[in-house]
């Protein structure tokens, strides 16, 4: 059984927690507890079963000055969801979050602890104070540490030279053109041609200058933005004739937005919260087979600079999306190849097993001491 503890609602963006969890519970129980919900009338746990996972909300009577996991929450949820675990049953524990330490059922005792840094959560904008600490709890107590980019590994490996790397993955049938492919909505395919696209969480990661800038260079374009708003005020996000904005939408959803777009965009901020990002999009947008362009985000040029197009300012990216269009059939030809080798050797089937097989070893090196020193005892 494997015990997942994650600071994302499981019904949010379909991305690396979601990914992961329904490929392991192919193989074992699986279990994600999400951060609570205040104003209940007295405590308690709303449990659900979604793409074979059972997800676990912890329901707090009264308010929080803090929403997510954290010392001040952790010992209720702990006792809420003791009955979830069978009393003879060492689970793995699997973490997103360090902040939910302390929230495992007492007396309970994993198998194996896993800490998945998936982002550098205390970089985000209202990360708690206390979040680097716990990081470095959690990562002098996990048996494994698995990083979900490059960046992230580099960041961590000298506290852990045994952290294994795992870049975010794709469901390339899921992106690939098909006739089964989702239809954009007429409200989308309408508009002005080029449309140039982002789909994705709009934060404090994205540079909405820039995206104000390619707007204005080029009024006859169109620049779609598809994703929900967090974190930051919705007004603070550019209105121009030009740019349209649809809310979230659901991973089934996402192929037909994509589909629409010309260019495909990733215009991330230079900041602190963007320094170690790995994002999952890259990959989904190669999958439908769409050029794309981003800002230079460390990640992003290591693993995929061959076939992105990179920019710093809205001249760039606008230069940069007229190459793509301009492109001959040889260079297209080409790059979809480079494109399309990316998307088979980073399949999410393939990076689970990967996972799983390591966690399966390092299961196997914590027992073996034990046993060893059974078979001493009997032996004396």
């Amino acid at each position: 059984m494997l015990l997942a503890f994650s600071h994302l609602r499981w019904g949010f963006v379909w991305q690396r927690p979601q990914h992961l969890l329904t490929r392991f519970a192919r193989r074992m129980p699986v279990v994600v507890v999400e951060e609570p919900e205040w104003g209940a009338g007295s405590d308690d746990l709303r449990v659900r079963r979604e793409h074979g996972v059972t997800v676990a909300t912890p329901l707090m009577a009264g308010t929080a000055d803090a929403d997510g996991f954290g010392p001040h929450v952790n010992g209720r949820i702990s006792r809420l969801i003791a009955p979830l675990l069978p009393m003879a049953e060492t689970p793995t524990y699997w973490y997103y979050t360090p902040m939910a330490l302390g929230a495992e059922p007492a007396g309970s005792w994993p198998a194996l602890t896993v800490y998945d840094a998936m982002d550098d959560l205390a970089s985000f904008l209202g990360a708690p104070a206390a979040l680097r600490e716990r990081e470095r709890r959690l990562m002098a107590r996990a048996d494994l540490v698995f990083t979900g980019g490059p960046t992230l590994y580099r960041a961590r490996r000298d506290r852990r030279p045994d952290a294994h790397c795992f870049p975010s993955g794709v469901e390339g049938a899921h992106f690939a053109p098909g006739p089964f492919t989702a239809s954009p909505p007429r409200e989308l395919t309408s508009r002005p041609r080029p449309i140039l696209g982002y789909y994705g969480v709009i934060d404090e990661r994205l540079d909405l200058p820039l995206i104000a800038g390619i707007a204005d260079a080029r009024p006859e374009w169109t620049i779609a933005l598809v994703g929900p708003v967090v974190k930051i005020d919705a007004d603070a996000i550019p209105e121009r004739p030009n740019i349209i904005r649809f809310g979230q939408q659901a991973y089934r959803d996402l192929p037909g937005f994509l589909s629409a777009f010309d260019v495909a965009l990733m215009p991330f901020a230079r900041n602190e919260a963007t320094r170690s990002i790995s994002p999952t999009k890259t990959l989904e947008y190669l999958a439908g087979g769409k050029p794309v362009v981003s800002t230079p985000i460390a990640d992003v040029v290591d693993l995929y600079g061959d076939v992105v197009s990179l920019g710093e300012t809205a001249e760039a990216f606008v230069a940069a999306a007229e190459a793509l269009l301009g492109r001959t059939a040889e260079e297209e030809r080409r790059w979809r190849a480079s494109a399309a080798h990316h998307v088979a050797a980073n399949d999410w089937d393939a990076i689970a097993s990967r996972m799983m097989d390591v966690m399966a070893r390092a299961r196997l090196a914590k027992l073996a001491p034990a046993a060893e020193a059974a078979a001493v005892a009997l032996t004396a």
